[in-house]
């Protein structure tokens, strides 16, 4: 199957995230107008509607950032749930569930997009998510998965790199390590970095190749289940090193922890919310994206977080000090490694499978 070189890969996370460093000029107002076409068909709706992500501090900054005001404005309480992955996968493929957005990346729609809805007319496009998904894509952010440590933990600087985070002597300590079959997110990627594959000959993985790596530092990985537990692992010393999504390390950042992030050979990637075919509350559903693309009240998630926003107006409204430390600025992006989307969406079964059996070894 053809791929993207990685320069092109770039250009496409360029495409989508923007360069936030650089000053941005008139941009379309299309979210603000269609924010307060939210709110007027607010008075109309009643309910519920189910939010289904995967908690943590994203997800009580979401609380803050929309759902509270939402619920203000409308009366319709927004009920957040954990993702089940059988439910979730139950809908994406046309099934019956309580879910009315889910969290998803660019892969699950290029694989379920006949069971998703489409945007209706009156609901904001996330222009900065890939052009591709626009047309589901809903309250997208970009993140980036990346490694970081307590700054007292390598007081003469951290790893610099995935061959570093692989040296275990010169940079002792365990390692954080997703252990959910579900969060293996880059992990083959950063195996295959860290044996010396280029960024740009990454994709086919080569996930035999990439297990072995993975094996050899096995015994020094600390696992977990979801991502919030990252914090814990850094903060109570049980490990040195974690790799989780960047959102994960500014919470502590915002707590007044010293981190250090290593934004060499990070992960970007956009994720977002998709509306399934079966959802119980599809106008509950329209009218939170309509919310939660206004730049005012996603400003406030950017700010909270540390993620990368969907619609570019919001940009005008953070500080040159927040816009320099997202995951999209250009600094971030020209040493990112951006995975393939395309290629995993349609080979994710196995990708799930091979880490699905690496993890019970």
């Amino acid at each position: 199957m053809s791929h993207f070189p990685q320069r092109r890969r770039i250009a496409r996370v360029l495409a989508f995230s923007a360069a936030s460093v650089i000053t941005i000029g008139a941009l379309t107002s299309c979210a603000a107008e269609a924010a307060d076409s939210g709110s007027d068909a607010g008075s109309d709706l009643s309910g519920q509607v189910i939010f289904a992500d995967y908690g943590g501090p994203t997800n009580e900054s979401r609380q803050v950032s929309f759902f509270e005001s939402f619920y203000e404005e409308t009366g319709v309480e927004v009920i957040s749930d954990a993702i089940v992955e059988a439910t979730m996968f139950e809908m994406f493929e046309g099934g019956e569930g309580d879910y009315d957005l889910i969290q998803a990346s660019p892969d699950y729609v290029l694989t379920y997009g006949d069971n998703l809805l489409s945007l209706p007319s009156d609901v904001t496009v996330n222009d900065m998510m890939p052009e591709e998904v626009q047309d589901k894509a809903v309250g997208g952010f970009v993140f980036a998965v990346a490694q970081a440590w307590l700054t007292e933990t390598y007081p003469d600087g951290g790893p610099q790199d995935w061959v570093d985070f692989f040296d275990t002597e010169t940079f002792p300590g365990k390692r954080a390590w997703p252990g959910s079959p579900w969060s293996f997110d880059s992990s083959f990627e950063i195996a295959l970095l860290a044996d010396g594959v280029a960024p740009e000959d990454l994709y086919p993985l080569d996930l035999e190749r990439a297990t072995a790596k993975l094996d050899t530092i096995r015994d020094d990985l600390v696992f977990y289940e979801s991502y919030a537990e990252t914090q814990t692992l850094l903060t109570s010393g049980t490990a040195a090193i974690a790799v989780s999504v960047n959102g994960q390390f500014t919470s502590l950042i915002n707590q007044g922890v010293d981190v250090t992030v290593q934004w060499n050979q990070a992960f970007p990637s956009p994720a977002f919310f998709v509306v399934p075919a079966k959802a119980p509350n599809p106008e509950n559903a329209w009218a939170l994206a309509n919310w939660m693309a206004d730049p005012d009240n996603q400003a406030v998630f950017v700010e909270r977080t540390g993620y990368g926003p969907a619609t570019s107006d919001v940009l005008d409204l953070l500080s040159d000090d927040l816009l320099a430390n997202l995951p999209t600025t250009a600094e971030h992006l020209e040493i990112a490694v951006v995975r393939d989307e395309e290629y995993i969406a349609e080979n994710y079964s196995t990708l799930l499978d091979t880490y699905t059996a690496w993890l019970g070894q």
